[in-house]
């Protein structure tokens, strides 16, 4: 009668896959990058409407008893925040 017996353990597990093109690593690198870089833009033109609106609101509370002149002068300075805000958004 025939014994067998099993020398290394059992099936080898396959290795992990390498790239056919050495160079597939590098651009998902630079994909990932990108998309991180786009995802901070977005976020600094957040904050920067964040703090343009702070900033306004700011202004608006700091004067107790505003004259016509100082209401005038907030005003125009809305409308410029305001202005800055939408020109933020256009170019992205």
């Amino acid at each position: 009668m025939a014994q067998f017996e099993l020398l290394d353990g059992g099936v080898p597990e396959p290795g992990p896959a390498k790239p056919k093109d050495p160079s597939a690593g590098l651009s998902l690198i630079i994909l990932g990058l990108k998309a991180l870089s786009q995802r901070a833009l977005v976020a600094v033109a957040d904050l920067f409407m964040l703090a343009t609106v702070l900033s306004a609101w700011w202004l608006w509370t700091s004067i107790p008893d505003p004259s016509t002149h100082q209401l005038v002068g907030l005003g125009l300075y809305g409308a410029l925040v305001l202005a800055a805000n939408w020109i933020v958004r256009k170019v992205r």
